[in-house]
């Protein structure tokens, strides 16, 4: 019997429709520009001595404990004042008020992105607010089916509700299994829009890959997000490595009030498939049309252990890229709500620097968005992830003895 956990394989018309997808060939979906490496490149050894030295290991995850913004229920309790309002959950998790509607993207509440409860990589912070609490939400988006952008307790949690889940192809299979009605999914190809309760949402393009456990058929898709009411936009990248087709998306759908853009969990062993900060910031101002216009959160970091990276690296790296772009950054502290077209609401100091370990020499002055002064980098200039390691086992990312969630990447 094939765990709950691990969801459920496409089949009748759902199949059929996947392999008609225009993105579905030889077998699989295939990426925009190409085949992505999804699996950890170079020698296993080098990687895991990487992985697992001492003085890597004390900085990737954060000294003391991760300030949560406390006052999250009283916040969205108030509607927004522009009718655009962004509460960061943590990792990639954002709820989004857009022109009178409520978004939830990529909702992971579970304390692990994984599918036992005795393993795999931990939450780093409580989640700002309980899903009980949260209130109704109109339309849940999901980018991809990797354990900490979909996540089983979560979804169970919010399929007894009225939400509407826009999925990309295949994804909708997991969800049915769950508990979640057919007649309340929008299952959607690249470049498919579904309009819900006067929000209109499209799947975009990504490069990344799928899978739930150790027989991954690249059988779901995977995709980014633009999201557009009648007064405002908004981009959510979900995981994705660089490519061209940033500007497509900019040109097709922006500009955007907000681009929600991947900045962690990256790796020279995996440069193809997630996005270092700096890749994240020019996916920015590809999706602006060069213009540094508009306000960047970025998410995929903070939460979860999921590279060798330092824990504070993603956030260092996106203030440096911004500072040098001009782009303005959104830097909010979990459960921390703004509006990114209020200048005066948006949070852009770097909180994680009182709780985690400096690097060397100490952390850099900040430089505001705008102020073309360089700023000494503390990040690496390494590429994007395509394993985990397995937190409780001990496994290095990719490694055949690891757990199903350490080997479908985050």
């Amino acid at each position: 019997m094939r765990s709950e956990a691990f969801g459920a394989d496409s089949a009748g018309k759902r199949l059929e429709r996947i392999q008609n997808s225009p993105n579905f060939a030889d077998g699989v979906f295939q990426n925009p520009e190409g085949t992505a490496r999804i699996r950890p490149s170079g020698s296993k050894l080098e990687l895991s001595k990487v992985y697992f030295s001492k003085d890597a290991r004390s900085r990737r995850a954060p000294a003391t404990p991760i300030p949560v913004h406390q006052d999250t229920l009283a916040d969205l309790a108030v509607p927004p004042v522009s009718g655009l309002r962004l509460t960061w959950m943590g990792h990639s998790s954002v709820l989004a008020e857009i022109d009178g509607r409520r978004v939830l993207f990529d909702p992971v509440w579970g304390e692990r992105c994984s599918p036992f409860s005795f393993a795999g990589p931990k939450r780093l912070h409580p989640v700002p607010v309980s899903l009980a609490a949260l209130g109704p939400v109109d339309v849940v988006v999901i980018s991809h089916d990797h354990y900490d952008h979909l996540d089983l307790p979560t979804i169970k949690g919010l399929a007894s509700t009225n939400t509407i889940f826009a999925v990309p192809l295949g994804v909708g299979a997991h969800l049915e299994r769950w508990g979640v009605p057919a007649s309340r999914l929008r299952e959607l190809d690249w470049n498919e829009t579904a309009e819900v309760a006067g929000i209109s949402f499209t799947a975009t393009p990504a490069r990344h890959f799928c899978g739930r456990g150790l027989r991954n058929q690249q059988h779901t898709l995977w995709a980014s997000w633009a999201v557009a009411g009648p007064e405002h936009r908004v981009y959510h990248s979900g995981d994705t490595g660089y490519f061209s087709g940033f500007r497509d998306i900019g040109a097709a759908h922006g500009p955007f009030d907000a681009t929600m853009i991947q900045i962690g969990a990256y790796s020279e062993y995996w440069p193809d498939i997630h996005m270092t900060p700096a890749e994240g910031l020019r996916a920015h101002l590809d999706l602006q049309q060069g213009s540094p216009s508009g306000v960047m959160l970025p998410i995929h970091w903070g939460t979860f252990n999921l590279a060798p990276h330092p824990w504070a690296e993603p956030g260092e790296g996106t203030v440096t890229a911004a500072a040098e772009a001009g782009v303005r950054l959104a830097l909010p502290r979990p459960g921390e709500s703004y509006e990114p077209t209020l200048t005066d609401t948006i949070p852009a100091a770097p909180w994680w620097r009182s709780v985690a370990v400096p690097p060397a020499g100490g952390w850099p002055e900040a430089v505001p968005a705008g102020d073309k002064t360089a700023v000494p980098a503390t990040a690496s200039a390494s590429g994007a992830d395509a394993g985990t390691a397995d937190q409780a086992t001990g496994k290095a990312p990719g490694s055949p003895e690891a757990a199903p969630s350490a080997q479908s990447a985050p």
